[in-house]
């Protein structure tokens, strides 16, 4: 019997997403076979954990060996200490200065990069007390935030004379993990910086999830894990021989039929009627739309399965609703069709849309139930 757990969620939708924490559990094994004897992982969970949930999947994640967790922004940092989480939480994006002194009355750390960061950092310590826990961000190629490489080793040395932060790491994030050559520039950025400074007691992180299958960095002692963890892959090089785990995707996404009816022949179906009826079809109606993460450009496109049996949507997809084409399968009002699975593929979508699979399963949290299972 399959158990499941069930956030606070509007029970009444007939349409959900399922997330397999089971298959969560498993996604971190297979990543640690990629990750040297020693060397901590961050669990990134910002965006919701990409779509899947942060607040429920947080205690699974550091219960199967993750060290610390990774968001975008204080707030999400807040949404995982209200829950009880009691992990290291590292903002690893830009946070404003006036809202340093929350992020250390909460206990979450932040990146830093730049004088305006020292000084609020400053400020929070003399009106609380409190040193801020502080990462320096290094930009080794990416150009979005960051203290630039050639600027990076005097600044770290000033965050080390600062007696008023609790520094705690240095990282950069690689633009092109799936480009060996642009990777390796990156490298030689970082180990120019970390070679002459004291990195010792200090978290050094610099390879993301296709870093960690992909290559191994010696001047490192953490990995961030996102995309791997719910089951999906980002792009690899083509040129490196690695070892790509198994994983399992997590999200699965299911409505049931609330309505079936009888198109006519030459029938068109929903807005602008760009699917038309050849012969009498079956047609049935999932309450599921682009206002729930499903693009509407993947109308016609994709396929769903009921009974066992592939259909396929047929017109353009509503803000709420789609339609199906049944007319082979016996079915009833009530029956599920399942549009995504272990089985079917968010990459899929992505190709059909040329976009990433990363930009789907975070559209997926708009105002879809979310039901956990193992």
């Amino acid at each position: 019997m399959k158990n499941t757990r069930q956030t606070n969620v509007n029970i009444h939708r007939d349409a959900w997403v399922e997330i397999n924490i089971s298959n969560l559990e498993h996604n971190i094994k297979e990543i640690k076979k990629n990750v040297p004897q020693g060397v901590k992982l961050l669990g990134v969970v910002k965006a919701d954990a990409y779509g899947h949930g942060a607040v429920m999947l947080a205690p699974t994640i550091l219960a199967s060996g993750v060290d610390m967790l990774g968001v975008a922004s204080i707030d999400e940092g807040y949404d995982l200490r209200e829950a009880k989480i009691k992990s290291d939480i590292l903002v690893l994006g830009a946070v404003p200065v006036w809202a340093i002194e929350s992020a250390v009355q909460n206990d979450i750390s932040i990146s830093i990069w730049s004088e305006e960061h020292l000084k609020a950092c400053k400020d929070a310590y003399q009106r609380t007390g409190l040193k801020p826990k502080v990462h320096v961000k290094i930009d080794t190629g990416m150009n979005r935030i960051g203290v630039r490489a050639d600027e990076a080793i005097d600044y770290i040395k000033r965050v080390q004379q600062a007696d008023y932060v609790d520094f705690k790491g240095i990282f950069t994030h690689l633009a092109a993990a799936e480009e060996s050559d642009k990777t390796q520039e990156q490298f030689k950025r970082w180990d120019s910086v970390v070679d002459k400074v004291n990195t010792e007691g200090l978290l050094l992180h610099i390879l993301n999830t296709a870093g960690t299958i992909c290559y191994d960095k010696p001047n490192s002692n953490m990995r961030r894990i996102g995309i791997s963890l719910y089951g999906l892959y980002p792009d690899f090089p083509e040129d490196v021989e690695f070892r790509k785990p198994d994983l399992k995707q997590l999200i699965s996404l299911k409505g049931r039929i609330v309505n079936i009816h009888k198109a006519k022949n030459g029938e068109g179906i929903s807005y602008c009627h760009t699917y038309t009826a050849k012969g009498e079809r079956t047609i049935a109606t999932v309450p599921l739309g682009y206002a729930d993460g499903v693009p509407r450009l993947l109308s016609n496109k994709i396929t769903g399965k009921l009974n066992g049996v592939e259909v396929p949507q047929v017109g353009n997809i509503t803000m709420d609703q789609m339609m199906f084409d049944i007319t082979d399968v016996e079915a009833k009002e009530g029956d599920v069709i399942t549009l995504l699975d272990e089985n079917k593929s968010i990459d899929q979508w992505a190709k059909i849309l040329n976009t990433i699979n990363y930009e789907l399963t975070c559209r997926l949290k708009v105002r879809l139930p979310r039901v956990y299972t193992r």
